[in-house]
């Protein structure tokens, strides 16, 4: 079996050096460059057309997030951050990034590691981002958040019944920084139902992100509070689930809490939509959309079980069709719909009086 071929770009001798040594000790792995610019990185990029790339992004002559766009909007590879920067201002370079196209975030060794864990860990990521098939960004060409996409003509919803939506639910996982971006971006300032959001994320890059997701989007983003009330229809933002704590909704109220993982995450989608099936029942939406593993997919069928309206994203749009698939195969999803159709199903849920005129 052929080994996986990557490139690591890493502006610290010392750190370079770490992650070629625990990267080359892998009988699955060959480092085949090493690059300590970005200028250089995309120039080995080119030439050697790597499985995957290991990416910091404070580098000199050309930023990690310029190596990202040019990267992916060129020769699209597997991206892995390794990244120490946790300010808020290299944390949004992370998210820029992820929307880029780079598929994950580690952060760098620190030294107070369990023996072997960073190891391991760095390696179990550089081998499953490396089995992913990435898509051209072409955005990333005009810069990483390039130019607001146009919307799209509003989607009947095929049979809508005569209720009221009280809330919708957003699950994504790998690939979703940028999907978020685009759906957020194309729904109107004045979307009136609230959107729960869960995202899986590491833990250390999670901090900034309903910030950075909030500059992105004319509708307001922020990290929900426990025990805060569900905003009523009119008042529509979106509440993100915290970091490494489940998103619930129980007696109207939002709840943050350290129950166990569910599929080894926390937060998990299914924890989440679960929650809005037995609050909400029909008066609930839930979309699943681009991300690996099966997070989500029962907590859609519940949703879709209590009469709510569901859809999961298509294997076309979609970085990883990993949880959307799993969703459809239950028979979880009422619709299966492309990325840039998902804003315009959601506007198609509002009731009359607040959509779109």
């Amino acid at each position: 079996m052929a080994k996986t071929r990557v490139l690591v770009i890493e502006d610290s001798l010392t750190v370079r050096r770490r992650i070629v040594e625990v990267l080359s000790a892998d009988p699955d792995l060959e480092v085949v460059g090493e690059a300590g610019d970005g200028k250089l990185g995309i120039e080995l990029c080119q030439k050697l057309r790597p499985d995957a790339v290991t990416l910091d992004l404070m580098l000199p002559v050309l930023s990690g997030l310029s190596a990202t766009e040019f990267i992916m909007a060129y020769c699209p590879t597997p991206i892995l951050i390794v990244s120490g920067s946790t300010n808020r201002g290299e944390l949004f370079k992370t998210y820029e990034a992820l929307a880029a196209g780079a598929l994950d975030a580690l952060e760098k060794p620190r030294g107070d590691e369990l023996d072997g864990a960073w190891e391991a860990k760095l390696v179990t990521t550089v081998k499953r981002v490396s089995r992913i098939k990435v898509i051209t960004h072409p955005r990333a060409r005009l810069g990483v958040m390039g130019q607001a996409r146009a919307t799209p003509a509003v989607l009947p919803a095929p049979g809508a019944r005569e209720r009221e939506i009280r809330a919708v639910a957003i699950g994504v996982s790998t690939g979703g920084p940028a999907a978020l971006v685009e759906i957020l971006r194309a729904l109107p300032p004045q979307f009136p139902l609230p959107i729960l959001l869960v995202l899986h994320i590491g833990k250390l890059f999670a901090p900034g992100f309903a910030d950075w997701l909030d500059a992105q989007s004319a509708i307001r983003v922020a990290y929900a509070k426990d025990g805060e009330l569900l905003p009523p229809v009119g008042d529509g933002r979106v509440l993100m689930a915290s970091p490494d704590q489940h998103l619930v909704l129980r007696q109207g109220r939002l709840w943050l809490t350290d129950d166990d993982e569910r599929h080894s995450c926390r937060p998990s989608v299914d924890v989440l939509f679960e929650s809005l099936a037995r609050e909400l029942g029909d008066t609930c939406a839930a979309a699943l959309l681009t991300g690996m593993g099966k997070d989500g997919a029962q907590g859609l069928l519940a949703i879709r079980r209590a009469g709510g309206r569901t859809m999961a994203q298509d294997e076309r749009s979609s970085v990883v069709f990993g949880m959307p698939r799993e969703a459809i195969q239950l028979g979880a999803a009422e619709r299966v719909v492309s990325l840039e159709e998902v804003a315009p199903a959601l506007e198609a849920l509002v009731s009359k009086p607040w959509g779109r005129r």
